[in-house]
């Protein structure tokens, strides 16, 4: 397994949980099925029903996807952290809004503290701060600025 994918897996598990029956998620237009850490598609609808490892894979497979969009996009030299920092934000905020983000445009221009700091703004959700992303946002900030997440170092 990559190391940044061991710093970036329990971040990204402890973020958006894992729920092993399809729930419906409700989203403007309808109703998402969502199975695992946040997976969906037309395979996923109600009563699929996933194994742990079911999970586990499927989140690996998804953030390696993710990787390969974060590395095109990304214009300079990466620790391992900062990868892992940076796939669990493009895994969590969409390939567009990482892509148009000040986060990433202040990346490129070299300037890692903004960037860092960068990673606090994005801390709402529908326009309302959210707690739950406001301590994913604080751990990819420290991850980035190479802190472990969860006791890895």
């Amino acid at each position: 397994m990559s190391e940044w994918l061991v710093y970036c897996l329990p971040l990204t598990k402890a973020s958006e949980g894992c729920r092993l029956t399809a729930y419906a998620d409700p989203e403007p237009g309808g109703i998402l099925w969502t199975v695992g850490y946040g997976a969906t598609g037309p395979d996923i609808t109600e009563g699929t029903t996933w194994t742990q490892e079911q999970a586990d894979a499927d989140l690996a497979d998804r953030l390696q996807h993710r990787n390969t969009f974060v590395t095109t996009a990304v214009r300079v030299r990466l620790t391992q952290m900062q990868r892992a920092a940076l796939n669990d934000f493009a895994y969590n905020v969409g390939r567009s809004a990482f892509a148009g983000s000040t986060l990433l445009a202040a990346l490129n221009r070299g300037d890692y503290q903004t960037a860092a700091d960068e990673f606090l703004r994005w801390n709402k959700d529908d326009g309302n701060i959210e707690q739950g992303l406001l301590i994913r946002r604080a751990n990819e900030r420290e991850l980035f600025r190479g802190f472990a997440f969860g006791g890895f170092a």
